[in-house]
């Protein structure tokens, strides 16, 4: 940054500038002013942040999709609801143990619940996510394959969204760049000028020049990822198959945003490899591998996809089974490629046919006992 800039950094410390944004004046150039707090409860000093905010937001949109679309995989989202809310505790709770863990900025476990300054980690999200949700889906009984062709989408809209947090705590950003969208803030000269900075083995840093926005690629990419998707889902060929395009997708565009970081940990100095990256790459190798076996092995069939029985349908199921362990009803199938719509009206449809059929069997379960009893 110019000594222009930095002259209006020091009357303006709250702005980030992106000093080599176009020809002339502009708004880029002049500088955007942000504050780490959206807004302070009334009558308290509690401050919502940008950050918790945008997660929040990011959740929800989420959760929305992920609703909307579990029918579609031959889940019932009340019986899925158990394990999208562990899910999410298992993601709080790994985002931070992860972070912790390779942080370079030697926070400790007595610090585990501080963090509404920030101190989340993606992987560790996921991680935590896949393991609470997936035990609790088991626990369930729902195909945990299929769950993961849902919830794949969802994490791309929560890291979409969520990254622009980074953004207003000036934080998750790379190395020096010239590029018109490199930016500029008192936040990023204090963070480069400090010990805590990891770069490769000859990477000179220089806290007075712009940086990369790093949280912004991850965003763009993120969106770009869950639109091929989502254009995907209907064609997918088995079930996992989005969960896998996600994991190499993700993985891909992390290996090489990691490579720009300043703030992550190194694991080899001189060939600039960082811990975050060493997941990516292990994540697309291990990804593109499933997705090629299992396709070759799917390739000869089309997806199809059980129709889901509600949990009313599965109360009333269980009521039956005590008199007659064999029974079971009639599971219909639907594939995969069918329009949401068409999911939903035979779901609906099969739904009120199979209640219809347990309630006389129940019906006539009692009829039974009835008549007995008078014959007693």
């Amino acid at each position: 940054a110019n000594d222009a800039i930095r002259e209006k950094l020091r009357e303006f410390p709250n702005r980030v500038y992106f000093p080599n944004f176009g020809k002339g004046d502009n708004i880029f150039k002049e500088g955007i002013d942000i504050d780490r707090v959206l807004f302070t409860v009334p009558g308290t000093n509690f401050k919502i942040y940008w950050y918790g905010f945008l997660i929040t937001i990011g959740i929800l949109l989420a959760m929305i999709y992920g609703f909307r679309r579990m029918k579609t995989v031959g889940i019932d989202p009340d019986r899925a609801t158990d394990s999208v809310i562990g899910g999410l505790i298992g993601a709080i709770f790994g985002a931070r143990f992860y972070y912790i863990i390779f942080n370079t900025e030697g926070m400790k476990f007595s610090e585990f619940f501080d963090i509404r300054d920030g101190g989340l980690a993606i992987y560790g999200g996921l991680i935590g996510a896949i393991i609470v949700g997936g035990i609790i889906a088991k626990v369930r009984k729902l195909k945990l394959t299929a769950l993961l062709d849902v919830v794949a989408p969802c994490f791309l809209i929560g890291q979409c969204i969520e990254r622009w947090g980074n953004f207003f705590n000036q934080e998750a950003f790379g190395c020096n760049t010239t590029l018109p969208w490199g930016m500029f803030s008192e936040a990023t000269e204090d963070y480069l000028m400090g010990s805590t900075v990891t770069v490769p083995k000859g990477v000179t840093i220089d806290p007075a020049m712009p940086v990369h926005p790093t949280f912004l690629y991850e965003s763009i990419w993120c969106f770009v990822g869950l639109a091929l998707l989502v254009a995907y889902i209907k064609k997918r060929k088995f079930n996992g198959d989005i969960a896998l395009r996600y994991l190499v997708w993700y993985g891909a565009g992390r290996f090489w945003i990691e490579s720009l970081r300043t703030d992550s940990l190194l694991l080899v100095p001189s060939l600039g490899l960082r811990a975050s990256q060493l997941v990516a790459a292990a994540a697309v190798v291990g990804g593109v591998a499933l997705e090629i076996f299992l396709t070759r092995k799917y390739k000869s069939k089309p997806l199809m996809v059980t129709l889901a029985l509600t949990a009313e349908n599965r109360s009333l199921l269980a009521k039956v089974r005590k008199a007659e362990p064999e029974f079971t009803v009639e599971r219909e199938e639907l594939v995969a490629s069918s329009p949401r719509k068409l999911f939903l009206e035979r779901t609906n449809a099969y739904n009120e046919r199979v209640k219809q059929q347990l309630k006389e069997k129940l019906a006539d379960r009692k009829s039974t006992r009835l008549n007995s009893s008078h014959h007693g």
